[in-house]
């Protein structure tokens, strides 16, 4: 029988990942464009907040994330956004996904990929902050 781990674990590396994402994807179950954010390194990668802005006018819809394990692709969160004209005055949406108990959002496995879609044909900039262990 294992005993678990009561030595604390903290990251070694900074880790950030992005990508832009503007092909309309309507599937909630992976298939379709997906965009890479951040895959698992060698020892596990954790992602601690994840921020979501568009580049310019939004409508109703979703950005959908995915965990990706190399053969499956499985729904892992969605942010809802709202329709926004961004101008001098108004800035352009934008979301975050953060625990508020202060764990990580996710950790990946090694070569597990965090992956991204927008529901609309809307410009997203997508940033995982995190680090790999």
């Amino acid at each position: 029988m294992s005993l678990p781990n009561s030595t604390p674990l903290f990251p070694g590396t900074m880790v950030i990942g992005s990508a832009r994402i503007a092909t309309a994807n309507t599937s909630r179950i992976g298939a379709g464009t997906l965009a890479d954010l951040v895959t698992g390194d060698d020892n596990g990668t954790r992602v601690d907040r994840i921020v979501i802005t568009a580049t310019a006018t939004t409508t109703a819809g979703m950005v959908r994330l995915f965990i990706d394990d190399g053969t499956d692709i499985r729904a892992f969160k969605e942010a809802a956004v709202t329709a926004v004209t961004p101008s001098a005055s108004l800035a352009a949406f934008t979301a975050e996904v953060v625990r508020t108990d202060g764990l990580p959002v996710v950790n990946l496995p090694a070569g597990y990929k965090l992956r991204a879609s927008t529901h609309n044909a809307e410009s997203f900039d997508i940033v995982c902050l995190g680090g790999s262990y």
